[in-house]
């Protein structure tokens, strides 16, 4: 397809699910990132890389926009080399993509699914670094903080499951 032939606006929705276990030295559970913020909590992501719900759904909707790889494709969590590496490498490479293919980041929209940590106390930082991250102005971003209100693994605190839906377009950045 040409350039030309391809659409003006695209979406994209990313999602991703951790299973909480006690950080170490108490369990396998990895320190509890968010964003890129580190969360203090007993309970923290298993996971292959630093264990970012938000960042790895970031990345799945930016890709999925452009009908890229997923993040699985980008990052095997079989190749050691990312093993503990902090989720900003992998939104980074995803961001260098859509704008590789033509496109930019219009707005986005995060759920992020948990019964603790509440989120409304880091979200101003979430979203700060985020906006850093996607090298975009911070009112393009959104995050709502919900709970599965005691039912499943989320709601029992034994999971964390994050949402985006991300709105991109072609060409370059209104001046």
């Amino acid at each position: 397809m040409h350039d030309a032939d391809q659409p003006i606006v695209r979406i994209g929705h990313g999602y991703d699910l951790h299973r909480l276990e006690p950080v170490a030295p108490n369990g396998p559970g990895r320190p509890f990132v968010l964003g890129g913020i580190r969360i203090d909590h007993p309970r923290g992501p298993v996971g292959h890389s630093d264990g970012d719900p938000v960042c790895h759904a970031v990345v799945d909707a930016l890709m999925g926009a452009i009908g890229g790889p997923d993040i699985g494709q980008l990052f095997p969590d079989n190749d050691p080399r990312w093993d503990g590496q902090d989720s900003e490498v992998f939104v980074a490479e995803s961001v260098r993509r859509l704008h590789e293919a033509g496109y930019r980041l219009g707005n986005m929209d995060i759920t992020l699914v948990c019964e603790r940590p509440k989120v409304s106390p880091h979200k101003d930082a979430i979203l700060a670094n985020l906006a850093r991250m996607l090298g975009c102005d911070r009112d393009r971003l959104n995050l709502k903080g919900k709970t599965h209100e005691r039912v499943d693994a989320v709601g029992e605190e034994r999971a964390v499951e994050v949402h985006v839906v991300a709105l991109v377009h072609r060409g370059a950045e209104p001046e």
